[in-house]
């Protein structure tokens, strides 16, 4: 079955609602340049208000962090996954990985085939696929998920999330072509940015479910 991560929540109210509608993993975002920063005072309440609202696994996202950074978010929020979505090299992952006891997870930007022919340089127990932009993912924008099948035919046994710009309408049939462990999605679930919407969450959910 295809795991769910639903990424960018900031509101209590909806890290609430994300994990009773079943989904496997809530993203937090600390990158403060994006339109769904959440300070890491506030990520313990949210990581508190989904965890005890379902079984779901709180995975903070970064970009080109400092190690001791990501410790200090992972002491206040007690982090489950740690997802590096920067410029991060290899002994960067493996520092923080170190430092935290946690899996990472490496989001790569797919812009072409040679972006995905060397994935097992990562010390990460999960690729995330994502489109190329310049607010690091969360844009809703799509890429050519041949980039995707390629990285699946190369490394299959990664654990490969894929994201950019999936939404309830085209989830089902991106599942079908790239087989990935995961799927992952901000924009496609929301009113606003960091606002979830009750009823695309509600679909996405239900169309992943049903692939």
């Amino acid at each position: 079955m295809t795991r769910i991560k639903i990424c960018g929540v900031t509101l209590p109210d909806d890290a609430a609602r994300v994990a009773s509608a079943g989904v496997d993993f809530i993203g937090l975002n600390f990158w403060p340049r994006s339109k769904r920063y959440v300070a890491p005072e506030r990520a313990a309440l949210l990581a508190g208000v989904a965890r005890a609202t379902g079984a779901v696994q709180v995975v903070g996202v970064f970009v080109d962090p400092e190690v001791d950074d990501v410790v200090a978010v992972h002491d206040q929020a007690r982090l489950d996954i740690v997802q590096l979505h920067g410029d991060e090299d290899p002994d960067t992952c493996r520092a923080i990985a170190a430092a935290t006891g946690r899996p990472i997870w490496k989001a790569i930007a797919c812009g072409s085939v040679r972006d995905v022919e060397r994935l097992e340089v990562w010390p990460a127990d999960a690729i995330l696929l994502d489109a190329p932009a310049a607010g690091r993912g969360g844009a809703g924008q799509g890429f050519d998920h041949a980039i995707a099948r390629e990285a699946r035919r190369r490394h299959p046994a990664r654990q490969l999330v894929l994201a950019g710009g999936l939404d309830p309408h085209n989830v089902a049939a991106a599942i079908a072509a790239v087989q990935p462990w995961a799927v992952d999605v901000a924009t496609g679930v929301e009113a606003a940015p960091g606002i979830t919407d009750a009823r695309k969450l509600a679909a996405f959910v239900a169309a992943v479910r049903g692939a």
